[in-house]
């Protein structure tokens, strides 16, 4: 497994550890001029879940992938936050964000793995 590919499971971890829903993986590798590699897009419900979901992706990034985020951007409202691990977007939306931004369509031609929710 590359290291970009074990840092996108542990992300899923982090988000499903915390009840994040509708996960998207949204693969730029072979997309000309894309800023990173991969998306993994997510929603929590209210404000405090996107916060509890950013802090999990944190540590499970952390301890399973080795890797800390760049940047981490929005916690301040927790309506959207973006943490940059370089070939790794991790977007975390609030529901109506989500669908107002619509990132999974930027990319019409890159392939996008949907990730079931865990009940």
């Amino acid at each position: 497994m590359t290291k970009q590919k074990e840092l996108v499971k542990a992300i899923i971890e982090g988000i499903q550890e915390k009840k994040g829903k509708g996960i998207a993986v949204v693969d730029l590798a072979k997309i000309e001029g894309s800023i990173c590699s991969f998306f993994v897009i997510c929603q929590g419900n209210s404000p405090q879940q996107v916060e509890a979901i950013t802090d999990s992706v944190e540590e499970t990034a952390r301890q399973k992938a080795g890797e800390k985020p760049v940047r981490v951007v929005g916690r301040e409202n927790a309506l959207w936050v973006a943490m940059d691990y370089t070939d790794v977007m991790v977007h975390i939306f609030v529901p109506d964000a989500r669908e107002y931004y619509n990132l999974e369509n930027l990319w019409d031609d890159a392939p996008i793995e949907m990730i079931p929710d865990l009940d």
